[in-house]
């Protein structure tokens, strides 16, 4: 059996003069449901693992090792897999002291750019970055390509805006694939007619999808008042991409409250449309109010279970009314699933927002958003019906993820 395992490393391309750690996963589905591509994610900080080899029944499974911190230690291991309903599965996880991550074909992809005025081509631009951070008062929005990260799965795009919005911006598609590389979000009109995706959302001063504004007690605020603002791409596949803005030192029009910091990130896995944000701040925070939704599609159908879910389903265009000439309306369905714990008050939809009033009993407030785009040709979503069913089995799943147990061998 030995000599098999180092035969198997061997042809993976891995030393086996490497001192290694191995570690059972033992993932069990809980819920009555099957689940395509669920996350497993370990944390692997305490071994300082240069490379990794995950392994289910003797089969390489795809996984991704990140530094989420910058320390140069690899803090958390990630991969997908597939569960049929109650289903349990364990998977090996061998960390090697030495190698580099294993290149997986990609299933996601992330970028963060400044847009390079000797370029002339909105697709063509070349200054890639990781971070930036800006004092209060400084807008970086027209300075960073796309205006600020973009991050997609094979199924969706996203973008977040480097302002003071920090608005959740979406790109949606005709076939499920990769594109963001080639389009940097502005597909030309080669592209166009080979149906690659675009933007499908005129998000304005809305909320887009997601975004956490302050709340003054009576409307949402942006986040003007920052000491220091930072978004970053933590992660950019091949499983998963992790973008992240802290806002330090915001004041949150949270009357007579000091500043707090608040860092989100945003996480897209391998297989989905919908993105996890995670919202932690610098301490507990119960008597904040803060706010969030989604956009009001003029015209679009609501589904709310008053219990956090949430969705619209409708028809907007993607640019200023001045400019509609060689544009279409694009239709789009809209999801934000929010624990009830974190609900201080589900508003009546405005003219801009489908809203909420939201709260954390301690430093963390974590909600899930999805779209999809009724010119996606791979997808059964074009309907109202369609996509309300959906988003109802989405809660189910979003809200039961799955139990993971990790064991050291001896």
């Amino acid at each position: 059996m030995k000599r098999v395992l180092l035969s198997f490393i061997s042809a993976l391309g891995i030393s086996s003069a490497m001192g290694a750690v191995i570690i059972e996963v033992n993932v069990s589905n809980r819920a009555s449901i099957s689940k395509k591509d669920a996350p497993v994610v370990v944390n692997i900080g305490k071994y300082n693992a240069k490379s990794a080899l995950v392994t289910c029944g003797g089969k390489e499974i795809s996984s991704q090792m990140d530094d989420l911190d910058g320390d140069g230690t690899y803090d958390e291991l990630c991969f997908v897999a597939d569960f049929s309903q109650k289903q349990k599965q364990t998977f090996v996880v061998t960390l090697y002291d030495e190698g580099t991550p294993k290149n997986y074909t990609p299933r996601v992809y992330a970028q963060m750019m400044l847009t390079n005025k000797n370029v002339k081509i909105k697709n063509k631009q070349n200054l890639f970055i990781k971070s930036m951070t800006v004092e209060n008062g400084t807008n970086p929005y027209s300075t960073v390509h796309h205006h600020g990260p973009a991050f997609e799965s094979e199924l969706v795009a996203y973008r977040i805006y480097f302002d003071h919005r920090q608005t959740v911006d979406l790109y949606g598609k005709y076939y499920h694939r990769l594109e963001l590389k080639e389009t940097q979000f502005y597909p030309d009109d080669a592209q166009k007619a080979s149906k690659y995706g675009d933007d499908v959302l005129w998000a304005g001063q809305s909320f887009g999808l997601g975004a956490m504004r302050g709340w003054d007690g009576e409307n949402p605020r942006f986040l003007d008042d920052v000491d220091l603002r930072t978004e970053s791409v933590l992660a950019k596949g091949p499983v998963r991409t992790i973008v992240e803005i802290i806002d330090r030192g915001w004041n949150t029009c949270n009357a007579g409250k000091d500043k707090i910091t608040m860092t989100t990130r945003y996480i897209l896995y391998a297989g989905h449309r919908d993105c996890i944000v995670d919202v932690r701040f610098d301490r507990s925070i119960p008597d904040y109010r803060l706010a969030t939704g989604i956009l009001n599609i003029s015209g679009s159908s609501e589904l709310s279970d008053h219990k956090g879910l949430r969705g619209c389903w409708g028809a907007n265009w993607t640019v200023a009314a001045k400019d509609t000439l060689g544009h279409k309306k694009e239709v789009i369905g809209l999801g934000i699933c929010i624990p009830q714990e974190n609900i201080s008050e589900e508003l009546a939809a405005d003219a801009t927002n489908y809203p909420f009033v939201v709260k954390s009993s301690g430093d963390r407030i974590r909600y899930g958003i999805t779209f999809c785009s009724d010119n996606e040709i791979n997808s059964s979503y074009h309907s109202s019906a369609e996509w309300f069913d959906y988003l109802k089995e989405w809660k189910h799943d979003f809200l039961s993820p799955l139990e993971i147990e990790v064991r050291e061998r001896k």
